[in-house]
């Protein structure tokens, strides 16, 4: 497989985060075209979003410029943009690499997406850990504003766009859409009920977009090369060109671009070096923690696309891969995960609540030698009781894992249980 560099294509250039170097690489000119109306109506442009088969990149995988086409046209009230920053998910740390090394790129898509929707206003919400991050984007918005990139009828175009940073204290459930429109509003982020969509209802009551980092830094490419061009990268039913983050147990963990349909396997072998160590390959985790875990042989054929990665049952997620060796213990690898999903829950939705450090509680006894045969179903009945009965999809979040887990690497569960392996043997010659 080959590596592409369309988001990544400016991560080495020497001082890329200051205006001066972007410019010189053609920054903002797509931007100004788009202000001058030289790229089309917005209604143009939110069609060639869409035919460009652009997927957000935040994990739900909805079609981009579907999303856009929601917002109403005639109503009165303000249309925002905001931009989800909040980068919590275990094994992703792809948006980040933007924020650091390009940031005039996210904020170009910002000023374009603004145009396109209408809205006077774009957020960027990031969480309070992305110290460099944060500072690296202000100090973009400060270039951009002194550019005269944004403010009151920017650029003559007789339109006002504005753009500004949103700092949140840290919470992962703030990564969930409606959860970040309260922490902007400056209430608790609980997840809102939908619909209403943010689309129609959202920030303020008024509609709203709400798109990823990575979502919104491929808008400038678009508009600039066409649809035709995007929709032409990766696989067909799932185009376009990403950052797979890859981590665990491989010899150069790192963000690697490329374009969807490779396969899983030629990423780790060529690319990542393969197995840290010399160990085999036990598993792999593949779109961040909420997705299900693929065995071996599954990682051999998969091919890192929507339509190949569902056929195993699994999902791309974040594009957060994790790689695991053969020493892994499964029960210690998803009772770390389900730590941190008790730990995140808001607290809202009684299955969520109560459910996640339920699992934790059985996870530990069963880890400590003291479990019994019957926590297993206990475990997968905890999840049937959590998954889709929830408000938001966290809980769905932490079943995936676990439920996969469970069923994949019940072996290992087994021998941890005292006198679990004679008990399972006698029913099965009852």
């Amino acid at each position: 497989m080959k590596l592409s560099s369309v988001i990544s294509a400016r991560f080495d250039t020497p001082d890329s985060q200051s205006i001066e170097t972007y410019r010189k690489d053609g920054g903002y000119e797509t931007y100004l075209q788009v202000l001058k109306g030289e790229k089309g109506s917005p209604d143009d442009i939110v069609a060639a979003i869409k035919a460009s088969g652009l997927r957000g990149r935040g994990g739900a995988g909805f079609s981009t410029g579907m999303k856009w086409s929601f917002v109403p046209k005639n109503v009165d009230k303000p249309k925002y943009l905001c931009v989800n920053g909040d980068e919590s998910e275990p094994g992703t740390f792809k948006d980040r690499q933007i924020l650091e090394f390009d940031p005039h790129a996210l904020i170009e898509g910002v000023g374009i997406t603004c145009w396109t929707i209408g809205a006077e206003r774009g957020y960027i919400y990031l969480r309070c850990e992305f110290k460099k991050g944060i500072a690296t984007v202000q100090k973009a918005i400060d270039e951009a504003y002194a550019a005269g990139l944004f403010g009151e009828d920017v650029q003559g175009s007789g339109r006002t766009i504005h753009v500004s940073l949103t700092v949140g204290a840290g919470a992962y459930i703030c990564g969930e859409e409606t959860s970040l429109l309260n922490s902007i509003e400056g209430v608790r982020p609980y997840p809102r009920n939908k619909p209403p969509f943010p689309a129609v209802e959202g920030l303020f009551g008024c509609p709203t977009i709400i798109n990823n980092v990575e979502t919104i830094t491929n808008i400038p490419h678009i508009v600039k090369r066409g649809a035709e061009w995007y929709a032409g990268l990766g696989c067909k039913d799932d185009p376009g060109s990403r950052l797979w983050c890859v981590s665990g147990h491989v010899k150069r963990p790192g963000v690697y671009e490329a374009e969807t349909g490779f396969r899983l396997q030629e990423l780790i072998d060529e690319h990542c070096g393969g197995m840290r160590g010399g160990k085999k390959l036990k598993c792999v985790i593949p779109g961040g923690s909420s997705s299900k875990v693929l065995l071996p042989d599954e990682v051999a054929q998969v091919t890192m696309d929507t339509p190949g990665i569902r056929k195993f049952g699994s999902s791309l997620g974040s594009a957060g891969i994790i790689v695991l060796d053969e020493d892994t213990c499964m029960v210690d690898a998803v009772l770390n995960l389900m730590k941190f999903y008790a730990h995140e829950s808001c607290g809202q939705c009684t299955p969520c609540r109560e459910g996640t450090p339920w699992v934790v509680q059985v996870l530990q006894r069963i880890r400590d030698g003291k479990g019994r045969l019957v926590d297993l179903e206990l475990l997968d009945d905890i999840a049937k009781n959590m998954e889709g009965r929830t408000v938001c999809a966290l809980a769905d979040g932490a079943c995936w894992p676990l439920t996969s887990i469970l069923k994949k690497f019940r072996h290992e569960f087994v021998a941890k249980i005292p006198g679990a392996e004679k008990g399972a043997r006698e029913v099965a010659t009852a």
